[in-house]
């Protein structure tokens, strides 16, 4: 799970991080409210609020000289769409700013703690590159990244954090706080249940104090019963409306951006048939693991969010039954005909159906007598990826 800068912020600000004063705004006047109670800073900056990186280079971060041009900046945010490389050619919409005092920065420095799960340690790193993306740094200049492995017994310590900082070759004045930092960090990272925390930049200042400039937290979704606070902080609006609503059908799905949709038992199964429509030359739309449960409600439902925005141009369905009854997906492809089209006889796109294991005779008798449209019998699972991408290519020629 993600969440917000300014909430990042507000976390890592319990935890005793240095972090600049700011508040989150949802409106104009909210953010002129907030820059003008920050009476201190002569600079103000505008930040947008998405889940994404890149935002300086995609007009989402301004430097605003007083509350009137933080008016302008607000105004024009607000409601704009941002596109930067994370967040691919559709952008994100702006619905909420942070607005915080302006820093006077002499160096920028990047620092981030993460799971290695190579050695099943976390791992701090950490680079004088500060500011530029880090996977840019990692595939240029490699040895200008630092790391840090941490026993997980004992934690992050000081030694730890000290050698790191004096490694940045940060300034004399500015060590000890630096790996102060790094242990408030280390503590929000692990107190949280976080599988990343990542400030870029972090700066040292002209009077030599260390910030945390810019902050983001990711969590493992699978411990986020133990925080329910971070649960609330989820923002709907930022999700893949079809991931949200598979999530809520206890279905696997992750959007792939492509035209050929998959519908899967297991993940494995699930990956190799990414991989192998890829192969014959297909674009995938989707990840969509039903898992061990075949219940043709459930097959339905997988239809549904698969076809939703006309995204799909095909689906392979590709069903190794063990758990899984290949009888009972075939009736769950026959139920979502019944509920996506107007004569419950016609699916929109080609099926390519390939089934195999329990009651797959029976599956496939159900499939042969249906009086759907579109639906074709796959022997294989090559010759059923062979298939959809052929038909999906036809379609798009």
């Amino acid at each position: 799970m993600n969440i917000h800068e300014h909430q990042s912020k507000e976390i890592l600000r319990s935890y005793g991080v240095n972090v600049p004063k700011g508040k989150a705004a949802f409106s104009v006047e909210e953010a002129v409210k907030v820059a003008e109670e920050m009476t201190d800073s002569a600079v103000k900056v505008v930040k947008a609020q998405i889940h994404a990186g890149g935002r300086g280079k995609a007009g989402g971060v301004k430097l605003a000289k007083s509350v009137e041009e933080v008016k302008t900046y607000a105004a024009e945010l607000l409601g704009k769409v941002l596109k930067t490389h994370q967040t691919g050619p559709e952008g994100k919409e702006v619905h909420r700013l942070l607005i915080e005092e302006g820093s006077k920065i002499k160096k920028e420095y990047y620092l981030s703690f993460v799971i290695d799960r190579m050695t099943a340690r976390t791992v701090m790193m950490a680079s004088t590159e500060g500011g530029v993306e880090i996977e840019k740094v990692a595939a240029e200049t490699p040895e200008k990244i630092l790391k840090e492995y941490i026993d997980p017994a004992v934690g992050l310590l000081p030694f730890q954090a000290t050698r790191m900082a004096y490694a940045l070759e940060l300034p004399a004045p500015a060590i000890r706080k630096a790996s102060s930092l790094m242990l408030k960090l280390y503590d929000a990272f692990v107190g949280k249940d976080c599988s990343l925390a990542e400030i870029n930049p972090l700066v040292v200042t002209e009077d030599d104090d260390v910030v945390a400039l810019d902050a983001k937290l990711n969590f493992d979704d699978s411990a986020l019963f133990r925080h329910p606070d971070i649960a609330a902080m989820r923002d709907e609006t930022e999700e893949d409306p079809k991931e949200l609503e598979a999530a809520k059908e206890n279905l696997n799905y992750v959007n792939l951006g492509g035209d050929v949709a998959c519908m899967v038992n297991g993940a494995g199964l699930a990956m190799a048939t990414v991989d192998i429509l890829k192969h014959y030359g297909g674009d995938p739309a989707n990840f969509l693991d039903v898992g061990g449960d075949s219940d043709p409600k459930k097959i339905a439902a997988a239809f549904k969010i698969m076809l939703e925005g006309g995204q799909s141009k095909g689906i392979f369905v590709n069903i190794f039954g063990g758990i899984n009854k290949c009888d009972q997906v075939a009736e769950g492809i026959v139920e979502a005909a019944k509920i996506i089209s107007e004569d419950g006889k016609s699916i929109p796109v080609p099926v390519v159906v390939r089934l195999e294991g329990t009651n797959v005779e029976r599956g496939r008798e159900i499939l042969k007598n249906t009086p759907i449209k579109n639906v074709i019998m796959a022997e294989t699972m090559e010759g059923g990826a062979r298939e959809i991408v052929r038909l999906v290519n036809e379609a798009k020629a």
